[in-house]
């Protein structure tokens, strides 16, 4: 926000950050806690018996809807009040969870979470203007940094919490979190926030939201049928993804021509913006994607409960929150490059690890790699949005961090369609000799849950170990396209926050400036 409140005491703004939280905390929760349901959802008895393709659909139109209408929620903000869209925000999410949780099949569960991201996107943007509104430059950074922290207590709760209800209750529980914590937000917002609203009212750019949103859909359809049954050799995928393309070349023209368009492409004239962006979202991307498979692996291959499932998360929850202001710390002396680019090496070295792993690899063994790499993504983070951030001017913070926001969840989005078509095509491929014979083999060969649900009514055990172990290596081969994924990430931002010769540091600060428009 432009201005700021100077009527609200020190008192006042720890009530309005603590709501803030809350409604953060929930975004959080509910991005984690829906990994934990994965096996159950696909469970043809005990679940919807949700195909793979459809739970990638339920994982990544969460993170797609999330993505195209954040830009929605700042203008709408500008136009009607923050604290306005935020309540809309979470009445809305609050709708969609109780949706979700009393699904009546995959179809129902796919909608119930698109709108369930849509609510999220009006959460988001408008908690940080909000901050923006309440606080003061010397206490901003602060206020951020707390209001950020919620992510870690997300990460931590909701996959433990999840495992507990399902290994009780039914696997719609998952979504009943949200709902407590959707009345206590909407109570604290309405009589705790303010709220504020821009003078200066931006446009709501429908086209935009349009094309990015049917782009990313093109994009990930073609992404997740391909990789299912009928191959990649049909027209059909072909054209969805030639049609994403074309229709998220036509957004970013689009807003290449306005004057203040929500997301600006221009932006990434400036090396290190592009760069860094490019590896964030590089991270978001395989840390999605492993997230997604390893759900399978802990509770279908390696046969563990719901709760011991969420109890394994843990490590890497704590790695995050101790990684960020660590993270943080180590670039101010060292630089960006030395330490996020040394922190990316060591997560693509985690996913390798990942290719040692097999049904009886040792827990603790898994604990510490996930530990690890939970360091690695808190260091990564932190330094390197806080570094993208400072290559832009005041006036053009806000425009960056709706971009630097969006791609993270755009690397979401195509993290769940990429490797989680490597692990399903993968395994489809490398089990169908195994099922020669069998009546309905397509079927059972869909995915390792339909394969064990079919080896159980078939009496046949060594079918569940062939199963388990046919997983295990499609899992391997998403493991190292991950590891591929976050290597190039690290050198594209070793290259372009390497610090250049004294002679040369000030020529191309300059040269980056006007190359992206900013100068």
């Amino acid at each position: 926000m432009s201005t700021i409140d100077p009527s609200q005491s020190p008192s006042q703004q720890r009530r309005i950050l603590a709501v803030l939280v809350v409604s953060a905390v929930l975004i959080w929760i509910d991005s984690t806690v829906l990994g934990i349901a994965l096996e159950r959802l696909a469970d043809p008895v005990n679940g919807l018996g949700a195909t793979p393709g459809q739970l990638q659909w339920a994982v990544g139109i969460y993170s797609l809807l999330f993505a195209t209408a954040l830009f929605l929620a700042g203008a709408l903000g500008d136009r009607y009040g923050h604290r306005t869209v935020l309540m809309t925000g979470l009445l809305v999410f609050g709708a969609a969870s109780a949706w979700a949780a009393w699904a009546t099949g995959p179809v129902g569960l796919i909608l119930a979470r698109a709108t369930m991201g849509l609510g999220g996107a009006l959460i988001m943007p408008t908690s940080m203007a909000i901050i923006g509104w309440t606080f003061p430059p010397e206490r901003r950074a602060g206020a951020i940094a707390i209001w950020s922290s919620s992510a870690g207590v997300g990460v931590a709760v909701g996959p433990v919490l999840g495992g507990l209800l399902i290994d009780h209750f039914w696997w719609g529980s998952v979504f009943t979190i949200n709902l407590p914590i959707v009345v206590l937000g909407l109570i604290g917002a309405a009589v705790v926030l303010p709220n504020p609203r821009s003078p200066r009212r931006r446009r709501l750019d429908p086209l935009g939201l349009g094309l990015s949103t049917l782009g990313l859909l093109g994009l990930s359809y073609g992404l997740i049928e391909g990789g299912h049954q009928g191959g990649w050799d049909r027209w059909q995928v072909w054209a969805s993804i030639g049609a994403g393309l074309v229709l998220l070349a036509g957004f970013l023209f689009s807003e290449w021509r306005e004057r203040e368009p929500s997301f600006d492409p221009r932006l990434f004239g400036n090396r290190r913006f592009a760069a860094g962006n490019f590896a964030l979202a590089a991270v978001f991307l395989t840390i999605t994607g492993q997230s997604f498979y390893l759900a399978f692996y802990l509770q279908g291959a390696r046969g563990m409960t719901a709760l011991e499932a969420g109890l394994m998360s843990l490590p890497g929850a704590v790695g995050v929150i101790v990684g960020a202001p660590l993270g943080a710390r180590l670039a101010a002396g060292l630089g960006v490059a030395k330490v996020s680019g040394t922190a990316i090496l060591t997560l693509a070295l985690c996913f390798t690890a990942n290719l040692l792993y097999d049904v009886n690899t040792s827990l603790i063994v898994i604990g510490i790699v996930g530990g690890l790499a939970g360091l690695a993504i808190g260091m990564t983070v932190a330094p390197t949005t806080a570094a993208v951030m400072a290559t832009l001017p005041m006036d053009r913070i806000g425009a960056g961090s709706a971009v630097n926001n969006a791609l993270r969840q755009v690397g979401s989005v195509l993290g769940v369609a990429v490797l989680g078509t490597v692990v399903s095509s993968t395994y489809q491929h490398r089990i169908a000799p195994s099922l020669t014979g069998l009546p309905n083999g397509d079927a059972i060969g869909a995915s390792a849950e339909a394969t064990r649900h079919a080896a159980a009514l078939l009496h046949r055990p060594d079918l569940v170990r062939t199963a388990n172990d046919t997983f295990v290596h499609a899992m391997h081969l998403a493991a190292g396209v991950a590891a591929g994924f976050v290597l190039t990430g690290a050198i594209v931002l070793g290259l372009a926050f390497r610090v250049p010769r004294p002679s040369q540091s000030g020529v191309a600060d300059s040269a980056e400036r006007e190359s992206a428009g900013i100068g």
